[in-house]
């Protein structure tokens, strides 16, 4: 009798579409199966006769270098042992030599890519494309990334374009950006990353460590990782951080050179951090704070210092409010946390401080920060500070040759405004600050107050520039428990608008508004000033100040108007490589009673809009046009016009050459779309020049089959 012939896998189909759709995980630009943690997907796999009940037949999952049972990086799985490591396998049915197989990882297994093979008998099938790809599942119950709400999985998970909220509290604007997480080599960019994190295979569970570790990597400061960041208006070497329009061209890049892409700013730092989180299958969103601080010195509090003229110092202060500020929130149960503090978590991958000896920051949870618990990992004493410090004014002044220093006034309100994303479903902003803070001046924000002061400890009321110790502080309160407005004998309040739109070209014309409440006449000195700033406080030129004096009787106001000529500011505009914000400061001073306010506006300048022109819907494969026009109707040409377009499942980044518009021109351009997906699609365009960074718009186009 000849010996039973040994059986034999003959091939593996990987059930890609079924699988895929099941896992909404059939968006992703690859060859390779990928699925998530925690739920079934199926394999059929062809034998060469049928299996039978003595036959030993495992499905073989290996992760990492040289996988081993006994490390837990090798799961063996055998039709007839229900479990192994919390993976479990059965047949779903036989059909002469085919067998269809159901697989279920483990909800907590380590993500990454796993290679497949199966044993039968002595005998090892390898599959081509035998990679599997392993993601978090929020839509797995047990998984610690778990979300019970579809329409935040769709928008936090699966939505591949958004908004990154930018300009300032006064002026606040959408970027529009492609994050771009399906496209061809961003989940193998990922993988990159999360191998060059070294993280061990029992952190690569934790959606809290993977996060913590990409917070690292997507900065190269440390480890070579994704983005330069550079502040220097100079970025010559590379693309200027306004030139991005997405997360693909960047990640693509970064996985082709494995060397740092340059450059980054905070918007584009957070823009590719919510690319890798969401591609990973961590809910993810972009989160912009107006008037962000950055608090050096984990005191809760940041000093500014005024020329007697009113104008912004930049060199005096070690420490800066941001016009904005861009990082994300990661959606995630934090098992290494005392309860209460799952859900949204803080992480930020801009380089600004050092945490535990490398650039990263967070996780740190929303509840932590409003709850004032900022002891707790990773970070909170940081991320808490950015949305919470107190601002304090300081004018310096020469006596008897020598810089002294006069706390002109404290600002309790003004730091960590309209903290913004994108709504869930729609095109518009949300305002989520009150998931990071209590209302101002409620009952429980002295509470979380007090408790966050307990643990930070600020320093007194010195001035704290290098060199100011040579000046007498002129008040050393150490009690920074100020919550309310300072409220004054004459009711001292200042209001700065502008009274026409800000076009770069023409005249800036704003307003300083100066009201009194209280009976009595006063006497009020006001100083103003302009200058351009960069969004992170820097000061770039002065363009002019005011100075007046005012006399108010009891309950009034009075506007001093202050207008900047275009000669003043236009060269500047041309000469720098960012968008700069118009900030606006004043000084009032109260003769009769010394009463001393400041008050700081930062405004945007307004352009023109793009229009884009195509159809409303097109079929899957068939070429239409999109078209993009722009009318300069400013009053200055906009010289070295490029445009930049991209439209993710429709056409790759492309940037036309549109040379000088003059004032009146109309600039056109088209380009040819072939939509290889279906589903709602999304053009990004964005027209850059000397005199303007910053104008963007999108456009939406169906593609059905």
């Amino acid at each position: 009798v000849f010996p039973e012939s040994s059986l034999r896998v003959t091939g593996i189909d990987f059930l890609k579409s079924q699988n895929t759709r099941q896992h909404h995980t059939d968006g992703y630009n690859i060859k390779n199966l990928v699925v998530r943690r925690g739920q079934p997907f199926q394999v059929q796999v062809s034998l060469n006769r049928e299996l039978r009940a003595a036959d030993k037949l495992s499905l073989r999952f290996g992760i990492g270098e040289n996988p081993l049972k006994n490390k837990g990086s090798l799961m063996s799985l055998k039709p007839e042992q229900e479990d192994f490591n919390g993976w479990k396998i059965s047949v779903v049915k036989k059909n002469g030599k085919e067998c269809l197989l159901s697989v279920t990882s483990s909800p907590n297994a380590p993500v990454g890519k796993y290679n497949l093979n199966v044993k039968t008998g002595t005998n090892i099938y390898k599959p081509e494309n035998g990679v599997v790809y392993l993601l978090f599942n929020p839509w797995c119950e047990e998984d610690v990334v778990y979300m019970d709400n579809e329409a935040q999985r769709k928008e936090y998970v699966l939505n591949d374009t958004g908004y990154i909220y930018v300009g300032s509290a006064y002026s606040i604007y959408d970027r529009p950006w492609n994050f771009g997480q399906f496209e061809e080599f961003i989940l193998d960019a990922c993988m990159y990353l999360l191998d060059k994190s070294k993280l061990s295979l029992r952190d690569r569970r934790d959606p809290a460590c993977v996060s913590r570790a990409m917070s690292a990597l997507v900065n190269a400061n440390d480890d070579s990782g994704v983005l330069l960041g550079n502040w220097s208006g100079n970025y010559v070497a590379g693309t200027a951080p306004m030139d991005w329009i997405g997360s693909v061209t960047i990640l693509q890049k970064y996985y082709k050179t494995k060397k740092p892409v340059r450059y980054g700013q905070c918007w584009v730092f957070a823009g590719v951090l919510n690319t890798v989180m969401r591609c990973l299958g961590v809910p993810c969103r972009c989160v912009s704070t107006f008037n962000a601080a950055h608090d050096t010195e984990e005191n809760l509090r940041v000093d500014v210092y005024l020329n007697e003229r009113g104008e912004k110092l930049n060199s005096l202060s070690f420490d800066s409010v941001w016009n904005f500020h861009v990082w994300n929130d990661a959606w995630m149960k934090r098992t290494d946390l005392p309860d209460g503090f799952d859900g949204w978590q803080a992480i930020d991958s801009t380089p600004q401080e050092q945490s535990q000896g490398i650039f990263r920051c967070g996780p740190c949870p929303l509840k932590a920060v409003r709850e004032g618990d900022v002891y707790l990992p990773y970070d909170g004493k940081f991320v808490y500070a950015e949305v919470n410090a107190d601002q304090v004014y300081w004018i310096v002044k020469k006596v008897n040759g020598k810089d002294k220093y006069f706390k002109v006034s404290t600002e309790t309100r003004d730091i960590g405004q309209n903290i913004s994303t994108k709504a869930v479903g729609q095109n518009r902003r949300e305002d989520i600050t009150l998931q990071y803070k209590y209302p101002e001046g409620s009952k429980e924000e002295r509470k979380s107050m007090e408790r966050a002061y307990s643990f930070i400890r600020p320093s007194g009321m010195m001035p704290r520039s290098g060199y100011a110790m040579t000046g007498q502080a002129q008040s050393l309160d150490n009690k920074p428990m100020v919550l309310s407005e300072p409220v004054t004998k004459t009711g001292l309040h200042i209001e700065i608008t502008n009274t026409e739109a800000l076009h770069p070209g023409n005249p800036l014309e704003m307003a300083i508004t100066v009201k009194t409440s209280t009976p009595g006449s006063w006497t009020i000195d006001v100083a103003g000033s302009c200058q351009l700033q960069y969004y992170t406080g820097k000061v770039q030129a002065n363009l002019g100040t005011i100075k007046e004096t005012i006399k108010l009787e009891g309950k009034s106001e009075m506007q001093i108007p202050l207008k900047i000529a275009p000669d003043a500011y236009m060269k500047t505009l041309s000469s720098v490589e960012d968008e700069v914000l118009i900030l606006v400061t004043a000084i009032a001073e109260v003769k009769e009673t010394n009463d001393k306010l400041t008050k700081e506006t930062s405004m945007r300048f307004e352009y023109p809009p793009i229009s884009v022109q195509m159809p409303e819907t097109a079929k899957l494969n068939n070429d239409f046009t999109c078209a993009f026009i722009f009318k300069n109707k400013l009053n200055v040409t906009l010289e070295n016009c490029k445009l930049l377009v991209e439209g993710l499942g429709l056409f790759k980044m492309t940037t036309f050459d549109q040379g000088d518009i003059m004032p009146g021109r109309i600039m056109k351009s088209e380009i040819i779309c072939t939509p290889v997906r279906v589903g709602e699609k999304k053009i990004v365009a964005k027209l850059i020049s000397n005199q303007i960074k910053g104008i963007s718009t999108e456009k939406a186009i169906t593609i059905i089959e």
